[in-house]
């Protein structure tokens, strides 16, 4: 089962190419894999697994790996990683509690352009954050620091009130150290849930957020919702209803400030999607929508319980996507889709003219 892909344009304009495996869904032997393209995706390496899931001395597996790139080609490798001693054998998300397993935040780096790595290193997070969720890279800001966005979880057998919300943290040393957390988005009444924030850095130094948005008291999914931050993601735009839903791609933002944006529409169309937008606060026009993956086979369409739906997850087969903008001038969009049995990571490149 190969999930949760992304897709990084490195300083030689070659490319890498992240997912996890594992022999489900969400599994106790899930890792990361690596591959490498200098053709913009024409052919690809052999996979490499370069890091360890053991932390700490604790077991555990790697959920996702984003890719940031620094300067000097120091890229910075921002991983979730779960703790699978905590609750033997037990799912990601407790269904009766919605709170869900231990998690860090880990970074590594490497100083030779993604080749070799250091060892892993945690992101201190405070206690009230919980478990927490890791969904974008690592942003450079135009202030030269960068910031981490995290959402907030539960607890496993937590069984208070889920305030959701999503934090960022910064950094003035290139990920060396850490600031307390920063909300950036949160609903006061805990109704309103931002889930999977996908944050890129435009080049007039503006910081765009797409969300996925539930209503816990009603238990359905919303249209997804964009801010924006011109001030490095201290302050931040209404959430703006974008007309469509349901589950986000990271933006692909082009250098003439153009944005294509991919999602999921599971509980409609049941297919995989993308749209542009003219500029970082326009529209995205329903005439420039192209399909991207259509699925034929049913889904879960939701349970009327918050902690089952979340579990309804490990059952999805396909969604996931990532967009990245291409030094060509195109963007690609990487994604996962299959069948109970077997799913794969798949890309495709898309023109915006």
């Amino acid at each position: 089962m190969a999930t949760f892909p992304s897709v990084t344009v490195l300083p030689d304009k070659s490319l890498i190419a992240s997912y996890r495996v594992g022999s489900t869904k969400d599994s106790d032997d899930e890792l990361i894999e690596f591959r490498r393209s200098s053709c913009l995706g024409d052919t690809w390496t052999e996979p490499s697994s370069p890091f360890d899931s053991t932390v700490d001395g604790k077991r555990g597996s790697l959920k996702c790996v984003y890719i940031t790139c620094l300067p000097e080609n120091h890229a910075l490798a921002c991983a979730l990683w779960v703790d699978r001693e905590a609750y033997p054998g037990k799912p990601l998300f407790n269904p009766e509690t919605e709170g869900c397993l231990p998690m860090a935040v880990l970074l590594a780096d490497s100083f030779d352009c993604g080749k070799s790595w250091t060892p892993w290193r945690s992101v201190p997070v405070t206690e009230d954050i919980g478990p927490p969720s890791l969904t974008s890279p690592v942003l450079r800001l135009p202030t030269g620091e960068l910031a981490i966005s995290i959402e907030t979880n539960k607890p496993y057998r937590d069984h208070s009130k889920w305030c959701q919300h999503v934090v960022y943290l910064f950094s003035r040393d290139e990920g060396r150290t850490w600031s307390a957390p920063h909300t950036v988005s949160q609903d006061p009444e805990a109704r309103i849930f931002y889930w999977d924030q996908r944050a890129a850095v435009a080049e007039d130094g503006r910081v765009l957020a797409v969300s996925w948005v539930y209503d816990h008291a009603a238990n359905v999914y919303l249209n997804m919702r964009r801010s924006i931050s011109a001030d490095a993601g201290r302050s931040w735009s209404a959430p703006c209803d974008l007309g469509f839903a349901d589950q986000p791609s990271h933006p692909a933002i082009l250098p003439d400030g153009r944005v294509v944006l991919a999602w999921v529409d599971r509980f409609g169309t049941r297919s995989i999607r993308a749209r542009i937008a003219d500029a970082l606060d326009g529209e995205f026009r329903p005439e420039s929508e192209v399909v991207i993956y259509d699925h034929e086979l049913r889904q879960p369409s939701g349970t009327k319980n918050t902690g089952r739906m979340l579990n309804e997850m490990s059952l999805w087969t396909y969604g996931l996507p990532y967009a990245e903008a291409l030094p060509n001038g195109e963007v690609m969009i990487v994604y996962y889709a299959g069948d109970e049995t077997t799913m794969t990571v798949y890309w495709c490149r898309l023109s915006p003219d």
